[in-house]
């Protein structure tokens, strides 16, 4: 059946399955990258993108479903300001190793900074618990994030 998605601000007509889910549609059909297929069970967050402005897991979502809805991956967030600070968060913090759950890990805490931009450390914990990394400790992902929400919060406050 051919399902409309907006993703990144764009409308796609698709040819899906009622079985299909949304990672599969988005690398598989569209060519979308960033979400990746890591545990298929909706556990490690490695697909995660933003649905209507929340986190939600790709691989879990089926792609009818999500008809009608907003669409962002990482591809789409990335040109955005709040998007930039976090991506220089993750470097200068070195919040990342290997790259793989990177896209997730920015998709979730993009989602809670758009929601509040001063995270306690326990705040960013929550957001981020989805999203697992086999490479680095946390510490640095949960500093990055409350990081870049320090550096929205100077910006906007400088106008």
């Amino acid at each position: 059946m051919s399902v409309e998605l907006l993703i990144n601000g764009k409308a796609f007509n698709v040819d899906a399955g009622i079985g299909d889910t949304l990672l599969s549609v988005l690398r598989e059909k569209l060519d979308f990258k960033s979400a990746k297929r890591g545990c298929n069970q909706g556990v490690c967050g490695a697909c995660t993108v933003s649905v209507d402005g929340w986190p939600m897991r790709g691989c879990l979502s089926l792609a009818v479903g999500c008809a009608g809805k907003d669409i962002r991956t990482l591809e789409g967030l990335s040109a955005t300001r709040r998007m930039q600070f976090l991506q220089e968060a993750f470097v200068n913090f070195g919040a990342f190793q290997c790259g793989f759950c990177t896209p997730g890990m920015l998709v979730a805490a993009d989602a809670l900074l758009a929601r509040e931009l001063n995270p306690s450390h326990e705040d960013v914990k929550v957001a981020m618990s989805g999203n697992l990394c086999r490479c680095t400790g946390y510490l640095p992902i949960v500093a990055a994030v409350r990081n870049a929400a320090e550096r929205i919060r100077k910006e906007a406050a400088r106008g």
